[in-house]
């Protein structure tokens, strides 16, 4: 059953809803390994695995038994550290020999080798002269998001979870002299949205002290002691990182934009990136008018109804009731929608569901904010056994509450849910392999749940309320084109790749005002929702761009596989689903050769 959380309410998840699953031990390895594999391969594995795990945040994210009571180690010296361990298990890669294995012993290599280069790249590449790092404050995201998982998603007891999430709050004294020996010169938008984080994360203290009084942990004061000394911390680490001198520019160049799309296994040049999106926003732009002459027809509306009056419009006939009064009334209607989608799927057997998996819908927290715009879903841990358990965040404000409406839930909900994020990767964290299991590919997952959006409409869902439906989703999937081209001129500093045939502004030498307002033209966002996504976008250097490019590599994968298979209606949709979400999370291009190795293409 679905758990449903009101913010931060002072009572957890309960025991029974989560079980008491432990995760396995970092050290035992010997699931992780294949007898049909070389022992040297067999040896990677385990480092690989290790050198994954080091993060504190990983083991909470991935559902390891370890290090869950450490906060992350900000200072230079850690992360050069991993980033030399990174290197020399590309050393190790390479001198193991492959020759005799098998298929997926070579594709897991190939994604290992790409993650590795990845992870390397990020953390090194420099522009200002300094690397990313040096210039981003991280403390309201390396605190926040080891704690609230191992409060809301943690299959331990109560006692155990409340006492690793004490030995991370003592740690916040440290953790911030360390992060700000770190910093140099920062991005003025990333210290801001670091502080907005940050101010968050009293509220989540106190609640976890309502939380330790409730189940009468053993250690209250000391938890309380902690929390006065991380509060004063913060206060300070606030108060420090404010005087430091701060730069607007957070453009890379050329040359790493190029490095960081080729390393998302992305084959594409950026100018063949900037013609699709600029392609894209054309056709989206073509199906909105003619939704909207049916629409204005069918409603009764004057012809010359733009789109923004008829989205508002719209808006505002399907807007969702509030029976209490509350936003928090909003998330009781996406679990109804929930229940909804699944039957849908159940009839027609769309998509295999595994039956160990959970989602957990809820407010996003205050220091999550600043970089969920609308929804987001934190995957379940991959190396915890039993029920795979998502979390599937709902930013919602006065301002937002017009983009949860009766037509925009349903496409959330597919998206994020079943059959979207939360389907696909339960899905993946059942696959044997240990590389697959912690390889994230954005495009992978962006590609399958934009296909989704339009898929399910395709299938009949929403019935009469069709092109309505179709409307909304169009209108806000338009931001994957804006997407696009923000991405390429953030990491450039080129302006000329927020030229995409859509008249806006762009003079502003301001940046975010630039983009700002392209993206705003395109999807009729609201200012906060407009701040909140360029906030992200110049953070996730390569995964914006992912949603558009995924969504063309998955719709043109499932094209290649009808026409070499001969397959074709639900039996295509029913091969085609079932091999994607059970092959891993891997970049599309990887998961062609699935599809061949399965003899579906060519």
């Amino acid at each position: 059953m679905l758990q449903m959380l009101s913010g931060f309410s002072e009572t957890p998840p309960s025991e029974s809803f989560f079980g008491v699953l432990m995760a396995p031990d970092l050290h035992d390895t010997s699931d992780l390994q294949s007898a049909a594999a070389p022992d040297a391969w067999n040896r990677f594995v385990t480092a690989f695995h290790e050198h994954q795990l080091r993060p504190p945040n990983a083991c909470v994210e991935k559902g390891a038994d370890c290090r869950l009571a450490e906060l992350p180690d900000p200072s230079s010296g850690a992360i050069e550290s991993h980033t030399a361990s990174a290197r020399q298990l590309l050393a190790d890669l390479d001198a193991v020999e492959l020759g005799e294995a098998d298929f997926n012993t070579k594709l897991d290599a190939d994604l290992a080798r790409l993650k590795l280069q990845a992870q390397i790249h990020r953390e090194s590449y420099r522009f200002n002269g300094r690397t990313r790092l040096e210039q981003q404050p991280t403390a309201g995201a390396d605190i926040g998001d080891g704690l609230f998982p191992q409060f809301v998603n943690d299959p331990r007891p109560a006692s155990e979870r409340l006492a690793s999430i004490m030995g991370r709050i003592e740690g916040v004294p440290d953790y911030c002299a360390k992060l700000l020996a770190r910093l140099e010169v920062p991005v003025e938008r990333w210290v801001g949205m670091d502080r907005e984080q940050v101010e968050g994360l009293p509220e989540l203290f106190d609640t976890l002290i309502g939380w330790g009084r409730e189940i009468g942990f053993h250690d209250l004061s000391r938890l309380e002691s902690a929390v006065v000394r991380a509060k004063d911390s913060l206060k300070l680490y606030v108060s420090e990182l404010s005087e430091l001198p701060c730069t607007t520019q957070m453009h890379l160049g050329e040359q790493d934009a190029r490095q960081i799309v080729a390393l998302t296994g992305i084959d594409k040049s950026l100018e063949a990136l900037h013609s699709m999106a600029t392609d894209f926003l054309s056709e989206t732009a073509e199906t909105i008018e003619e939704l909207r002459v049916r629409l204005t027809e069918k409603y009764g509306l004057p012809r010359q109804t733009t789109a923004d009056e008829l989205t508002g419009f719209l808006a505002d006939q399907y807007r969702v009731s509030l029976p209490t009064g509350a936003l928090e009334d909003v998330l009781d209607r996406y679990q109804l929608e929930r229940e909804k989608i699944a039957s849908f799927i159940h009839e027609r057997s769309l998509f295999p569901i595994p039956t160990a998996q959970d989602m957990v819908v809820l407010r996003t927290p205050g220091f999550m904010t600043p970089t969920i715009p609308a929804g987001a879903m934190m995957e379940p841990p991959m190396f915890r056994p039993g029920v795979r358990t998502s979390l599937v965040y709902l930013t919602l404000s006065e301002e937002l509450l017009a983009e949860h409406t009766e037509l925009s839930i349903p496409g959330m909900m597919i998206h994020e849910g079943i059959p979207g994020h939360h389907l696909q990767l339960s899905t993946a964290g059942l696959h044997p392999s240990v590389i697959r299991r912690h390889f994230s590919s954005n495009h992978h997952a962006e590609g399958w749940t934009t296909m989704l959006e339009d898929y399910m409409l395709d299938m009949g869902y929403m019935g009469e309320l069709v092109d309505e439906a179709r409307f909304a989703g169009k209108r806000d999937i338009s931001r994957i084109g804006a997407r696009v081209a923000i991405d390429l001129f953030f990491m450039t500093g080129e302006k000329t790749f927020l030229e995409v045939g859509v008249p806006c502004d762009l003079s502003s030498s301001d940046p975010f005002v630039a983009a700002g307002n392209l993206l705003a033209a395109v999807t009729g966002f609201v200012p906060g929702r407009v701040a909140a996504e360029l906030n992200w976008y110049s953070q996730e250097r390569g995964y914006p761009l992912s949603y558009l490019t995924g969504n063309r590599m998955v719709w043109e994968l499932k094209q290649d596989v009808k026409v070499s298979s001969g397959l074709s209606g639900l039996d295509l949709d029913r091969r085609f689903h079932a091999l994607y979400l059970e092959s891993g999370n891997m970049p599309v291009a990887y998961l062609r050769r699935v599809f061949q190795h399965e003899g579906l293409l060519d």
